[in-house]
């Protein structure tokens, strides 16, 4: 079905057939081409319409992204007038910024009698202060110095209405209770829903003008504040970016064109609308028609040109409908622009069909990855709910055997964390082995060669005459170089225990994410047994390196070394000429070689048995205490946001599940 034909449906019956209205045999042809449009559109456009409706309409934006077209243009662009030619309703108007927050625009045709209605919603901003004190919890708030935290939350305002003359009126004030009086912006979205017969299915978003100068009342840096604003909808694959340009300005330096080639280099999703074409110099119109037949800067989605009410038609109250009859009659009688008219590259209606199609093939190309991040998001969400679904029982009995399953639960986790079988953000294991490496690779450089026997023998020389060997000398270059080795393992054992209290903490927020008081009880625990863990360890690690002052090790063991570093070979019974001061240093290397093997192991060996292993049992053994407490309803006060958390991901599953459901039908193939 080519455009054209699509085109006709915008048309009133009157120009359909106005060229042959005398002509029987054309006004059967006429009606038989409404059908046809008629029968195409609901078929292959209204469908995919209503699917965005209906994810609209339960609010799954609020999660994700769905196809829309949001409106961009520099300040007097023409913007709104494009707008109240789409919807058939006037918007606010007025010099400097006059969109001060993202008007969405939904326009819905209707049929059946409905002769117009339109809603208008948005959320206001309230903040709550609450003492800081009484919060338990994670909350979304921030903290004041005052020791209160100010917590964001939004009131939902709905107005419905059946006067289109009191849609000006509505946004004004919305965009005022939103941005305040004057010339401020926010961010905050007003959506207007406009239902008629009069209208095309399309979903617009009117975004702030782009603005270069502030006037009075606005901050120095006005014209950042609406850029950021604006890019955070264009920039967005899923939205289609309508950029409205005047004619009677240079297209190049226009820079709501800039804007959309940032964000869209390639022009896919991008149209352009000239707009003001009765205000072009005599001579330039040819260079309009380049433009509008995409040769000068080409986009994807091309080029429409249209003309809205000029300032004049509006002091006149020229309607909307009579309007458009002007526009088309102003390119049916220009001679430049008569051509654009015909390949329907003009008017506001060939606008409002394009629009429709690009937006019906955009949400076509977007239904297979919105059916993926719908399946995703329900996942987490499934998961999420799970954590906070139901609640302790008010019972004491039932709230006990709650507070039993609840307590295993948490034990069956502190149990996998030290065995290696869960993981909560990152691996226990391999920060504890990364840290372990650390420990082996210092033991490595503290290996020295051992190589001046001469040195080593006079600076550790006893009593004894030159000639004579003297095991404490030996034993006495060996014990100083291993004491050097305490100090580093008592700081390894520092790190292991921040790490495991760390993931400890972290199953505790996890398990008992609802109620305060059992992770600030367990908090304690797990910081009480540490510190206790840690001495223990701490005089285990002293008493290791006390033992290796005996100095010994089994004589299979050290030949073995010695004779992987000596260039002799020697077996236990010639070890006795082995016994020359002039053979210590390999003597030394051979045997710190199994002192580093020995401390390499032990150490982590060590440390993961009491920091982990047996924490995770005293822990467990110190939890089940709780159950002893007279009344365990205490320890499962629920946080005052837990019911408002679990009441919005209720809210979340049954509108991801029922726009899946809604989805699941187009996404089959």
């Amino acid at each position: 079905m080519s455009s054209s034909r699509i085109f006709s449906l915008f048309s009133s019956p009157d120009r359909i057939a106005d060229d042959d209205k005398d002509s029987d045999s054309s006004q059967n042809e006429s009606e038989e081409m409404k059908g046809e449009v008629h029968s195409y559109l609901e078929e292959s456009i209204r469908p995919y319409i209503d699917l965005i409706d209906t994810l609209r309409s339960v609010g799954i934006q609020k999660d994700l992204a769905l196809p829309t077209i949001a409106v961009i243009g520099d300040q007097s662009s023409g913007k709104s007038s494009v707008l109240e030619a789409l919807s058939g309703v006037a918007l606010p108007r007025g010099s400097g910024i006059v969109t001060r927050c993202p008007l969405e625009l939904r326009l819905k045709k209707v049929t059946g009698g409905v002769k117009w209605k339109a809603v208008l919603s948005y959320r206001k901003r309230r903040i709550e202060f609450v003492d800081s004190s009484l919060v338990a919890g994670p909350i979304k708030a921030s903290k004041l110095a005052s020791g209160k935290v100010a917590n964001l939350t939004h009131d939902e305002k709905k107005f419905e209405f059946g006067d289109p003359s009191l849609v000006e009126e509505h946004v004004e004030a919305a965009q005022n209770e939103l941005a305040g009086k004057g010339v401020g912006i926010c961010d905050e979205l007003i959506t207007l829903e406009v239902m008629s017969p009069d209208v095309c299915d399309l979903t617009l978003i009117d975004l702030p003008g782009i603005a270069r100068v502030p006037i009075k009342g606005q901050p120095e840096d006005i014209g950042n504040q609406i850029k950021r604003l604006i890019m955070k909808f264009v920039e967005k694959p899923e939205t289609i970016n309508l950029v409205v340009v005047p004619c009677n300005t240079d297209i190049a330096t226009t820079e709501a064109l800039k804007m959309a080639q940032e964000v869209d280099p390639e022009g896919k999703r991008t149209v352009a609308i000239l707009t003001k074409p009765d205000l072009i110099d005599k001579g330039t119109e040819r260079n309009i028609v380049d433009i509008v037949h995409n040769k000068v800067i080409p986009l994807h989605k091309g080029y429409v040109i249209v003309k809205c009410r000029g300032q004049q038609q509006i002091d006149e109250n020229i309607p909307l409908e009579e309007a458009k009859q002007m526009e088309r009659d102003f390119f049916q009688n220009h001679d430049y622009f008569r051509c654009l008219l015909n390949e329907d590259k003009a008017t506001i209606k060939c606008l409002a069909v394009k629009l429709t199609q690009n937006l019906v093939d955009h949400i076509k190309k977007s239904l297979p990855q919105l059916n993926e991040q719908i399946t995703k998001l329900l996942w987490d969400v499934k998961t999420e709910l799970k954590e906070c679904e139901g609640g302790p029982p008010n019972d004491p009995r039932g709230a006990k055997q709650f507070l039993t399953e609840t307590l295993k639960r948490f034990s069956d986790q502190i149990k996998s964390l030290s065995s290696g079988e869960l993981v909560i953000k990152e691996n226990l294991f391999v920060q504890l082995r990364a840290e372990f490496k650390k420990w082996n690779d210092h033991l490595n450089r503290t290996k020295t060669s051992f190589k001046n026997a001469k040195e080593l023998s006079q600076k550790n020389r006893g009593r004894e005459l030159l000639g004579f060997s003297n095991y404490k000398l030996f034993e006495t270059i060996l014990q100083k170089h291993v004491a050097t080795l305490e100090e580093p393992a008592i700081e390894l054992l520092h790190t292991i225990k921040d790490i495991i209290i760390t993931h400890l903490t972290e199953v505790a927020i996890q398990c008992f994410r609802n109620y305060s008081v059992l992770i600030k009880i367990t908090k304690t625990k797990i910081n009480n047994i540490q510190s206790s863990q840690e001495d223990k360890t701490e005089q285990r690690i002293s008493e290791q390196f006390e033992m290796e002052n005996m100095v010994y090790t089994q004589d299979p063991i050290y030949l073995k070394i010695l004779n992987e570093i000596s260039e002799e070979t020697f077996s236990e019974e010639q070890l006795p000429v082995f016994d020359i001061k002039s053979k210590y240093s390999e003597m030394l290397q051979a045997y710190y070689e199994i002192v580093v093997q020995q401390m390499a192991d032990q150490l982590p060996m060590m440390i993961s048995f009491f920091m982990l292993k047996e924490t995770a049992q005293l822990l467990y053994t110190d939890m089940l205490s709780l159950l002893e407490k007279p009344d365990v309803r205490d320890l499962l006060f629920e946080d005052s946001d837990v019911s408002k958390r679990r009441k919005e991901l209720r809210a979340r599953l049954k509108r991801l599940s029922t726009a899946q459901e809604a989805i699941s039908t187009f996404c089959t193939d």
